[in-house]
């Protein structure tokens, strides 16, 4: 039986089991031989990694051509105002290509977010904002890319789902195990 976990990645976790340069990975957290991460979420980022012990399920998950929808939470420098939304939505042309159109809409600061450890850095002059961001490809650093290139460089990135999957209200660290 195909089985994944959906973990709720903290902030300075690698997206492996292995820890490198003084940075953890998921065996800090996760004690699930077999199971193996269906994409990646850099260090910098939070939110939802799901992982599976179905090599098949994990092509299907993380493989770019699959075209699975992935959205996140993003906290930006700056207000997002409808020229910068408008253009995300469109497609950025970054230095490996223009990026398919994504669905950008403004959002206040989730709820149940929480505190991130460290908290992201504030400054008294410079406002920020929340989008939500969905894409359907997996360029690397692909959603930081973006908004620097419409002038918001991202403060804080997480991953609220992939596909039908969310993180629902697991809190950092945690997972839960699903049979598929």
């Amino acid at each position: 039986m195909s089985q994944l976990l959906l973990f709720n990645k903290p902030y300075g976790v690698l997206s492996q089991f292995t820890d490198e340069a003084g940075h953890p990975g998921l065996g800090h957290y996760l004690d699930q031989p077999g199971f193996y991460p269906a994409g990646r979420l850099d260090r910098d980022s939070e939110g939802l990694l799901v992982l599976t012990n179905d090599g098949a399920l994990q092509h299907r998950i993380s493989h770019p051509k699959k075209k699975m929808a992935k959205t996140y939470w993003v906290q930006v420098e700056g207000i997002a105002g409808p020229a910068a939304i408008k253009q995300l939505a469109q497609g950025v042309t970054l230095k490996d290509g223009l990026t398919r159109p994504a669905v950008v809409t403004t959002m206040e600061e989730p709820a149940n977010l929480w505190q991130r450890e460290p908290p992201i850095r504030q400054r008294k002059n410079k406002s920020t904002s929340w989008l939500t961001i969905t894409i359907k490809e997996g360029k690397n650093r692909q959603v930081r890319r973006m908004t620097a290139a419409v002038g918001m460089p991202t403060l804080r990135l997480v991953r609220a789902s992939i596909g039908p999957w969310s993180l629902q209200t697991l809190q950092p660290g945690e997972w839960l195990e699903l049979d598929i």
